[in-house]
């Protein structure tokens, strides 16, 4: 057995805190299993009661080299809180219980296992998937973090559900979220969904595309040509830096249980 690197507590949501052992949502109370995942941002675990299972994600709470960073958790918590809200009727999104203090959310548990290119889908799974990607963009929004297959499960009921909605765009119309900047954003970050989706498609079951999607599935939209150009250096220092802090970096899957 090889020696095991710890992690920089520096990199961890929770810093060297546990999670609570038990939380109470909605009257009903849940014990800690086990983690999901616990990088720099949040802290994501599987709780388990007599009334089932649940997700709970805690937002960053850790300071960060001296400095508070509980705002970070506070941010991100009621960001996903209100995208959960505005997409409650939504089949493919997991039922948002609540939040649990000011850092953390809490949805139901999906039986399932993270979208993979050697796994097979129902025949009906990516236009399921689609018709929650454009009803997500009728209600102004875009889900931005498609390119990650873990973020997406097939159900152990065949249907598909979307997680982590950490860095979904929702900017409401009240806040300026119909400017023409906030609108052009829009259009671009749905046009990366679509890109995305044809993408994940193309992996998994190329058999259903068209000639005409089979050749957009290649074709990088603006945005995501010039992301990937801005953010090449910095993820490439970000991923050497990780790789020597934290050398479970990369493994699991962000919200789902490894299985």
């Amino acid at each position: 057995m090889g020696h095991v690197k710890k992690i920089s507590p520096s990199l961890l949501a929770l810093g060297r805190t546990r999670p609570p052992e038990t939380v109470c949502v909605r009257d009903c109370s849940y014990r800690f299993v086990r983690f999901f995942k616990h990088d720099f941002f949040a802290a994501t675990a599987l709780y388990e009661g007599a009334a089932g299972k649940v997700v709970v994600k805690f937002g960053r709470r850790a300071d960060i080299f001296g400095l508070p960073a509980e705002w970070v958790g506070r941010c991100l918590a009621w960001h996903e809180s209100r995208v959960y809200d505005a997409l409650v009727d939504l089949e493919s999104v997991p039922e948002f219980l609540g939040r649990v203090g000011p850092t953390a959310i809490v949805h139901t548990f999906v039986e399932g296992r993270p979208l993979a290119r050697d796994g097979g889908v129902p025949d009906d799974f990516f236009a399921a998937l689609r018709s929650a990607i454009n009803a997500l963009h009728d209600r102004g929004m875009a889900y931005v973090d498609l390119e990650k297959p873990q973020n997406v499960l097939l159900g152990d009921d065949g249907k598909p559900y979307l997680i982590d909605f950490q860095l979904a765009w929702c900017w409401p119309r009240e806040h300026g979220g119909e400017t023409f900047v906030a609108r052009w954003l829009r259009r671009r970050f749905q046009e990366g969904d679509q890109y995305h989706l044809l993408k994940l498609q193309r992996r998994v079951r190329r058999d259903q595309l068209t000639a005409e999607q089979l050749e957009a599935s290649y074709h990088k939209p603006l945005y995501v040509r010039v992301h990937r150009r801005l953010t090449a250096p910095l993820l490439g220092v970000r991923r050497l830096l990780l790789s020597r802090l934290d050398p479970n970096h990369g493994k699991g899957e962000r919200g789902t249980v490894s299985r």
